[in-house]
C-alpha cells in the first residue's frame, strides 16, 4: 500500500503519508487511491477541489461550513510547507475545542472530517496547498469563520512575524461566539 494512515489525538483526523518514488528524474506519488482510503474509514464522496497558492507568513483561516453543508477535507502541500491545523467543533465531543497542528509538505497529508475548522500559515516562501472536499460543495450561505488566534483555542502558531489575514479572517468571531451546529457522533 502506498499510503501510511495514523490515527491522532483527536478522533476522526489522519495523518496520511504517502510514499514517494524517487530517482534521478524527480520523483512520482499517490494523491487518492479509493480503496485504500475507503479501508481507512475516510468518507467519500470528494465534491470538489481547492487550490491556493500562499507567500509566506499568509495564514488562512480557521474556516468551516455550518450543517446542512458540512465539509470534510484532505489537505496536501504540493509545494513548500505549511503548519496546518484542525479544531474540533463537535458539540459533546471530548476533544471540543481541542486543536491539532502539524506541518504538512509533499507525500504528507491530513485528513479532516466534517465537524471541523480548518486553517494553515504559509512557513516557506510560497506554498502550493491542494486540497478534496467531501460533503457539500463551497456554500457562501454556509461558510462560517473562527478567530485564528482565539486564546480560548490556543493554537501555537510557528509565526516569524506578523501573518497576513484576510478581512474575514482578521474579523472573525472566537468561539464562544461562533454559530456551530455540530453534534459528536462516536466514531
Amino acid at each position: 500500500m502506498p499510503f501510511d494512515f495514523k490515527e491522532l489525538p483527536i478522533p476522526g483526523l489522519l495523518l496520511v503519508e504517502s510514499r514517494l518514488f524517487k530517482d534521478g528524474r524527480g520523483f512520482f506519488m499517490e494523491l487518492f487511491k479509493l480503496p485504500d482510503f475507503e479501508a481507512a474509514g475516510i468518507k467519500g464522496p470528494f465534491v470538489q477541489d481547492n487550490l491556493s497558492l500562499s507567500r509566506k507568513n499568509v495564514l488562512r483561516g480557521l474556516h468551516y461550513q455550518v450543517e446542512p453543508a458540512a465539509q470534510g477535507k484532505l489537505v496536501t502541500c504540493l509545494r513548500g510547507k505549511v503548519f496546518d491545523v484542525a479544531v474540533d467543533l463537535r458539540k459533546g465531543s471530548p476533544t471540543f475545542g481541542r486543536w491539532f497542528g502539524t506541518e504538512l509538505f509533499p507525500g504528507k497529508m491530513l485528513y479532516i472530517p466534517e465537524g471541523f475548522a480548518h486553517g494553515f500559515l504559509t512557513l516557506s516562501e510560497e506554498a502550493l496547498v491542494f486540497y478534496k472536499v467531501t460533503g457539500s460543495p463551497y456554500s457562501p450561505e454556509h461558510d462560517r469563520s473562527l478567530k485564528w488566534n482565539d486564546p480560548q483555542i490556543g493554537i501555537e502558531w510557528p509565526l516569524d512575524g506578523e501573518p497576513i489575514l484576510s478581512e474575514k479572517d482578521r474579523n472573525a468571531p472566537s468561539l464562544s461566539e461562533a454559530e456551530i451546529n455540530f453534534r459528536w457522533r462516536e466514531q
